[in-house]
C-alpha cells in the first residue's frame, strides 16, 4: 500500500509551518502518519534509543553523502559505518546481548536533510520493510548536518532499551487487566 497523498501533504504543510519544530519530531509524525495509512500502531519514542541515534548521527557527520548505507542490526558484524559501535552501545547504557531481535538502525543522508525526501527514504526504499513491521513498536531519531538515523525497537521486557518508567508502565497496566479479568 502506498503512502497517502493526504499524509504526504500534512507531513509537508506540518514540516514546512512549525519553525521552532524539530526535523527529528517531524519525521516521527511522517513515519507515524505512514504506519496510520497501512492500519499499524504508532512508534512511541525511547530514550535510549534515541540517545543511540543521536550518537550514530554524530559519528556519520563527516561521511559523504554518496556513502551507501543499509540497515544495520545489533546482531550484525557488519558495522563498516561505525567504527566504535560497541563504545556506544555501553555509553548509551544498551546490553549487546538483551537487544540481538529487537534493534535495527536506519540511516540516510539527505543534503539539507529536506523532510520529504527523508521521509521518502524510510517510507519508499529498501527501510520501508523495517518501517511497515508490526513488531517495531519504539523509536529514536538522531541527526547531524546531512544525516538522519532511525532506531527502531521492539517492545519486550527482555531489551535493554525498556527502560523502569516502561517496566512500571507494563507491570500498572497488567495489574489493571488482571483486575478486570
Amino acid at each position: 500500500m502506498d503512502f497517502s497523498d493526504d499524509n504526504s501533504l500534512q507531513y509537508i504543510r506540518n514540516s514546512s509551518q512549525s519553525e521552532d519544530k524539530n526535523e527529528e519530531d517531524n519525521l516521527l509524525q511522517g513515519i507515524n502518519s505512514y504506519r496510520q495509512s497501512l492500519n499499524m500502531p504508532a512508534l512511541s519514542k525511547n530514550d535510549k534509543a534515541g540517545y543511540l541515534a543521536d550518537e550514530i548521527a554524530d559519528q556519520l557527520e563527516h561521511q559523504p553523502c554518496m556513502t551507501t548505507t543499509s540497515p544495520i542490526t545489533t546482531a550484525s558484524s557488519s558495522r563498516p559505518q561505525i567504527t566504535n559501535f560497541p563504545d556506544l552501545l555501553e555509553k548509551c547504557n544498551i546490553d549487546i546481548n538483551t537487544t540481538r531481535d529487537g534493534v535495527i538502525i536506519l540511516p540516510v543522508c539527505v543534503p539539507k536533510l529536506i523532510p520529504t525526501l527523508v521521509l521518502t527514504n524510510y517510507t519508499q526504499s529498501q527501510f520501508s520493510r523495517y518501517v511497515n513491521n508490526s513488531k517495531y513498536t519504539r523509536v529514536g531519531i538522531g541527526s547531524e548536518d546531512d544525516w538522519m538515523v532511525v532506531v527502531l525497537t521492539t517492545n519486550t521486557p527482555t531489551r535493554s532499551f525498556f527502560s523502569a518508567a516502561d517496566m512500571i508502565f507494563e507491570v500498572g497496566l497488567s495489574r489493571c487487566l488482571m483486575f478486570l479479568l
